[in-house]
């Protein structure tokens, strides 16, 4: 997308986890932000995301405009053959697309980012990573610390505009985090005046998936928490005198789908002799790395003999095991522009999820809400809204791509940017 004149001095946009639609069109969620901003602009009844529809994948493609494939980040965690999914993506370096923050910065534009992931060690002037080392919450928080840039934000940002982070306060499990993102993202536009400026909260995927999560109060507050988020910023911009030069875009990765039941399709494997009970570099065979909502097939080599056992293996299964899932082809995979590296997935029924476990039982309960399945299943569809500078006050539209997204962003600033699998959707804004 060649470069064009800006719409608008600063873009906000802020990411709510597992955003549902529902919470800024349904009036009995506690999202007055949201719904004011949707008045105000423009908004999409649904977003479809991508495949698997997870957090990483689908944040990677908001700021890129690329999907999985393209992009390269195509699971929440990196595969591990060796054993139980790999640690989890954090590193922008692991992008193989250009992204808005590089866009900014190549247009001599600053940005500033909170909780945003992939990042760590992006060039973006302002940033306080997401970063999920494994461990305890004071780990956590200590990566958090150690990775933020320029050094020396994170004493400001405890000094001038939170208080000290603690692990009970910050840890992006609790609803209190959203809250601290809010506090941070609204110093840094007031002390900086970012470009861009990218906000990420995650109460409202981690409160879901607790188990209990539909009696649980705790599922109304984690809306109402990265809603005050929303607020916080929105309040800066306005005392500032910035509203009229800047523009808000509230987004979503995945929707959430409730479950009661998992399953363990590495304990087919290993029950068959397809996995060992202790992988090694180069002699796993065949494991399926899982995303809650589908399982990929990854396989060693001979690739044809060990992919032909898994697919005899699932065509054994009884017939009442074998409609818990249906296979997702290697076609289907290249058209959602997903995981190029694996023969085959699996597309979790409604009511179950996959675990990569490979001991236990095949089959067990397990209760809460999760996500990663097809993106076209309504209940994986997340959400936009787009307000100020730029966008259209009434446009809607039933249902936008998540690709589509970092074209709508680069347009607001005026940036030059290929969002390689993303369009423009022009009717948003107001030209």
């Amino acid at each position: 997308m060649p470069r064009r004149e800006p719409l608008a001095d600063h873009l906000v946009v802020i990411s709510l986890d597992a955003l549902r639609p529902e919470y800024y069109l349904d009036e009995r969620w506690p999202a007055p932000t949201m719904r004011q901003l949707l008045h105000e602009g423009a908004h999409a009844e649904a977003v479809r995301s991508v495949f698997p529809s997870s957090s990483y994948p689908g944040h990677a493609t908001i700021v890129t405009g690329a999907l999985p494939a393209r992009h390269g980040i195509v699971y929440n965690r990196i595969f591990a053959p060796t054993g139980r999914a790999g640690r989890w993506f954090y590193q922008a370096s692991s992008i193989r697309v250009p992204t808005l923050w590089d866009a900014a910065a190549t247009a001599g534009r600053t940005s500033a980012a909170v909780g945003w992931p992939l990042t760590a060690g992006a060039p973006i002037d302002w940033n306080v990573p997401d970063i999920w080392p494994g461990g305890t919450e004071a780990d956590a928080l200590e990566a958090v610390r150690r990775a933020t840039r320029p050094e020396g934000l994170w004493a400001e940002i405890e000094r001038e505009a939170t208080g000290r982070l603690r692990p009970e306060t910050f840890d992006n499990r609790r609803i209190a985090s959203a809250i601290r993102v809010g506090m941070i993202g609204a110093y840094l536009f007031e002390r900086y005046r970012p470009a861009l400026l990218l906000v990420h909260t995650q109460p409202t995927t981690q409160v879901m998936q607790d188990p209990g999560w539909w009696t649980d109060p705790r599922k109304q507050r984690a809306v109402a928490a990265s809603d005050r988020a929303i607020s916080e910023i929105l309040e800066t911009v306005k005392r500032l005198g910035l509203r009229e030069r800047t523009a808000f875009m509230i987004v979503g990765d995945h929707g959430m789908r409730s479950v009661h039941t998992q399953l363990r399709p590495n304990v087919w494997l290993r029950e068959a002799g397809l996995r060992p009970d202790h992988p090694e570099a180069g002699h796993w065979g065949a494991t399926f790395h899982a995303q809650a909502g589908a399982a990929f097939l990854r396989v060693s080599e001979p690739v044809r003999a060990n992919e032909d056992a898994v697919r005899r293996l699932l065509g054994d299964l009884s017939p009442g095991t074998r409609g818990f899932f249906r296979i997702v082809e290697r076609d289907e995979l290249d058209a959602l522009g997903a995981d190029p590296d694996a023969a085959f997935a699996l597309s979790a029924a409604p009511g179950l999820e996959f675990s990569d476990v490979a001991t236990g039982p095949a089959v067990r309960p397990n209760t809460g809400m999760t996500h990663g399945y097809l993106p076209d299943e309504p209940e994986m569809h997340t959400g936009f809204i787009g307000a100020g500078p730029g966008f259209c006050p009434g446009a809607v539209t039933p249902l936008l791509p998540l690709q589509d997204l970092a074209p709508l962003a680069a347009s607001v600033l005026g940036l030059e940017f290929d969002a390689p699998d993303g369009a423009l959707c022009p009717g948003l804004l107001d030209r």
